[in-house]
């Protein structure tokens, strides 16, 4: 997926990339990653205070390596990492972008929160939405 993303984000003026993510494991991460590759920055959005307690250990080094690549930190006022944090976090993620490139089979969300989700409030919005789902790819 990696290569997808660099690809999709290097169509775009590499001086003027500035990626958005809450960087959860994951279509997160390979977003954040993708975009630090081609040269872009990275703002990360936090949906809870306890939200990466709420991630797998083994993501914990790469979240923090991420967060400390940030150039900036929207931190929410949510103390549990719950989906209505997600969704909120992913809200207030979509109002600093100015588009959206989301990693996804278009299949509907496994629950609130998900991809699914938020595509469709960047729909709402009448926001641009690139969708990246790179062959090979499988739902995890």
């Amino acid at each position: 997926m990696d290569k997808a993303l660099r690809a999709e984000l290097a169509k775009r003026d590499r001086g003027e990339v500035i990626g958005v993510s809450c960087i959860a494991d994951g279509a997160d991460t390979l977003f954040a990653r993708a975009v630090l590759d081609v040269g872009g920055g990275l703002v990360v959005v936090v949906p809870a205070r306890q939200y990466r307690a709420g991630l797998p250990a083994e993501h914990h080094a790469t979240y923090d390596e991420l967060l400390a690549a940030a150039l900036d930190v929207i931190q929410l006022d949510y103390d549990e990492s719950t989906s209505e944090a997600h969704q909120a976090g992913s809200e207030r993620m979509l109002e600093a972008a100015d588009e959206l490139v989301a990693v996804w089979d278009g299949k509907p969300a496994r629950g609130y929160g998900g991809t699914a989700d938020v595509v469709a409030v960047a729909e709402q919005r009448g926001m641009p939405i690139t969708v990246v789902w790179p062959e090979g790819a499988e739902r995890g």
